[in-house]
């Protein structure tokens, strides 16, 4: 049996997924994601810099990646940003996975693979 020798997606999603996965390429942004995964409400920049023992500057550039690519959500308040999971991502970051991997989507039905 010959196998399919088409890629399985268009270059604009691979493109897509390429930045979601390059953003979590660096192990201080995979630490603040599963921080923030944990928490049950919005954390200001302060907070986030207090957890992982990082600048402020360093964390807050970390924030700015990770929310470009949508897996982060800003909220500005009064004098502080708060920042949370786009709960849109949970679902969608492992479809990429498996849609990469060439296996049947875990996004539930009705889900889309581009929510973030």
């Amino acid at each position: 049996m010959k196998e399919n020798q088409e890629p399985a997606i268009d270059q604009s999603l691979a493109d897509e997924y390429a930045k979601w996965f390059k953003a979590l390429a660096d192990g201080t942004r995979i630490r603040i994601v599963s921080l923030l995964a944990r928490q049950s409400a919005p954390m200001k920049v302060g907070d986030i810099v207090k957890a992982v023992d990082i600048s402020q500057s360093t964390v807050s550039h970390h924030l700015k990646i990770l929310a470009q690519v949508g897996f982060l959500i800003a909220e500005p308040r009064a004098t502080a940003v708060y920042y949370r999971i786009n709960s849109a991502c949970v679902t969608a970051f492992p479809t990429a996975a498996d849609v990469i991997m060439a296996r049947p989507p875990t996004t539930p039905a009705g889900g889309t693979t581009d929510a973030c």
